[in-house]
């Protein structure tokens, strides 16, 4: 087999990643800011990588971005509802502040890297089974050799980098992805365990801002994402 390139791309910003609401499964679209970011960011991978296929979780924010990218390239944009994000149950749509002052308990083991119970949210090893089996499903799809962009979400995307690097899902060995960054990946050869090799993380086109959270415009420097951001 011809070796092969997967390539995971995180949506733009939305308004909840702006306010520091957890999503989950919450179907918004990107804001302003997030089309610009996902403009830009498609712009810089139209040059660089050319894949094959584009596949793209089916939530609005992902398929938004995703589809900056397939216009750029002239491919078609597949949809598939096993790389939506994490569902995160009665958290989602909840600050950090508001969901700590309601489940304390809980909200300290998830931030410590658990799982929390009791509120309906799926766990790591779960997510982790739906992405993989959804990422093996897309590659037995895509010509032999041709490459692939998974469009999906940062806590989907943490899970399964870890398990494609054979990692156990509550690893944390990388830290948060930014929003339209990207992980680089590409298939060991035959034999070789992890059978995938990790090329680049966070990657993306920071050079386009000096503050890319911000957009292309100066604002308040800061990052309130990150207190609901999966610790994954």
């Amino acid at each position: 087999m011809t070796q092969q390139h997967l390539l995971l791309w995180r949506h733009g910003r939305t308004a909840y990643n702006s306010a520091a609401r957890l999503q989950g499964q919450v179907d918004i679209p990107l804001d302003e800011v997030g089309h610009w970011q996902a403009r830009t960011a498609a712009s810089r991978l139209a040059q660089r990588a050319r894949p094959a296929r584009v596949v793209s979780s089916d939530l609005t924010r992902a398929v938004e971005t995703a589809t900056y990218l397939t216009r750029a390239l002239d491919l078609p944009l597949e949809a598939d509802p096993r790389l939506r994000e994490r569902s995160f149950g009665e958290w989602e749509g909840l600050t950090g502040a508001e969901i700590d002052a309601r489940w304390p308990g809980e909200f300290g083991v998830w931030r410590a890297g658990g799982d929390p119970t009791g509120v309906g949210a799926e766990t790591r090893a779960d997510l982790a089974a739906r992405l993989t089996g959804a990422v093996a499903d897309q590659l037995e799809r895509t010509p032999d050799g041709g490459g692939l962009v998974v469009v999906s979400h940062g806590a989907a995307i943490g899970a399964l980098v870890a398990a494609l690097l054979g990692q156990d899902p509550a690893w944390r060995g990388v830290g948060g992805l930014h929003n339209a960054h990207w992980v680089e990946l590409v298939r060991s050869g035959p034999g070789v365990d992890p059978a995938w090799r990790l090329l680049g993380f966070n990657v993306g086109p920071t050079d386009a801002s000096s503050d890319w959270n911000a957009g292309p415009d100066p604002a308040p420097a800061g990052d309130d994402d990150d207190a609901v951001r999966d610790p994954d």
